[in-house]
């Protein structure tokens, strides 16, 4: 939404609300369904709010202190000079799968052509120390993802972040950024030449003030953004300590699906996702079918183009063998066919994948496929 969707006085009340310290996105959700509005909330009686759970009287002095609207009328002529764009957690143009997130921020701030509508979206995260392991999963994954014009987001970090929404916009697909300060910087600075290409298919998405600098408590919050806005997160690499398992634990809490990339055990970017594959936390992923199968994506729906079937094309060994099972036996399942031809699950589904790109054999409900 554009900041003119909300008054000056409505929009002021978001932000006064936003700048109370001790007020999370919680409790703030909880003032505005009492209340009404974010503006009722100040003109309420004191005694009325105290009523409130989780409220008290250090709360609402804290509340009512001149400085939060004060700061938050700095922070509105900041919005209206840069032409930035806002939406509130009510508001249709919010992030429809982070609305589902009780602890989602009430405002978040946006620069760039983002659309989310009806789109497939998924986070990536990893490691800032990327090998060249991650490099080539990332461009892989993505190259196999593009038919299907998915959003990617990520938090435009070193490593697996910014190495998958550069991959992204090589591949035209609309990528976003989600930062950990405001919008009027980007950190590292180094990334600044990849901006612009961001902003003309995606953007950023952010919900601290221009005041704000990139400190560690706020990549934390961040997180939560990263993995709330999309319907799954993939892990490609990770130490056994890090952010990315952080945001993995939110994915998870939200009730999201998450994968996680595997590696070997000696690794030591590979032991974050050994773990959550090993705690059954996260699905192991080995390729972009693996995602594709489990999140039920419809291949048949792409934008891009039409399947059709190829002439005369040249199956491998293992397709054929596929191909020859389904032409038999009619509907199979990715269990049986998997069974049935004596090859791993996570091959029968990048084989199936591509077939079914090659216009051979064709998806139906219930995870059943039949040859064309």
């Amino acid at each position: 939404m554009k900041t003119t969707q909300h008054t000056a006085d409505e929009l002021i009340a978001i932000l006064r609300l936003q700048h109370v310290p001790n007020i999370g996105d919680i409790l703030a959700k909880k003032l505005i369904s009492h209340c009404g509005s974010p503006s009722a909330i100040f003109k309420d009686n004191q005694r009325n709010l105290l009523k409130i759970e989780g409220i008290g009287t250090h709360t609402i002095r804290h509340l009512f202190e001149t400085e939060h609207l004060e700061a938050a009328e700095k922070e509105y002529d900041y919005i209206i000079k840069n032409d930035i764009s806002c939406t509130y957690f009510k508001d249709a143009s919010y992030p429809n799968y982070l609305k589902h997130c009780i602890d989602g921020p009430i405002l978040l701030f946006q620069k760039g052509n983002i659309d989310l509508d009806n789109r497939k979206i998924i986070s990536v995260v990893g490691t800032r120390n990327i090998t060249s392991y991650g490099m080539a999963f990332c461009e892989q994954f993505i190259s196999d993802l593009a038919p299907l014009n998915p959003i990617i987001i990520s938090g435009f970090a070193y490593g697996v972040d910014i190495c998958i929404q550069k991959e992204a916009v090589k591949q035209g697909l609309q990528t976003i950024g989600c930062l950990a300060h405001g919008l009027n910087q980007i950190y590292p600075k180094v990334h600044a030449k990849y901006q612009a290409d961001v902003l003309r298919n995606g953007g950023f998405y952010t919900e601290f003030w221009s005041t704000s600098n990139p400190e560690r408590e706020n990549f934390l919050k961040r997180n939560r953004i990263i993995a709330g806005v999309s319907e799954a997160t993939v892990v490609v690499e990770s130490a056994e300590k890090g952010g990315s398992l952080v945001t993995a634990d939110i994915a998870n809490s939200y009730n999201r699906d998450v994968f996680a990339v595997p590696g070997r055990t000696t690794d030591k970017y590979s032991l974050g996702c050994n773990n959550l594959i090993k705690q059954q936390k996260a699905h192991v992923m080995t390729s972009a079918a693996d995602l594709i199968y489990l999140l039920d994506w419809d291949i048949e729906q792409k934008p891009s183009k039409n399947i059709q079937k190829q002439l005369f094309i040249e199956l491998n060994e293992t397709e054929q063998g596929i191909y020859t099972y389904l032409q038999n036996n009619g509907k199979q399942l990715l269990d049986a066919i998997a069974l049935e031809c004596k090859i791993p699950i996570y091959k029968a589904s990048s084989t199936l994948l591509n077939m079914e790109m090659n216009g051979v054999i064709r998806p139906l409900p219930g995870k059943l496929f039949e040859a064309i």
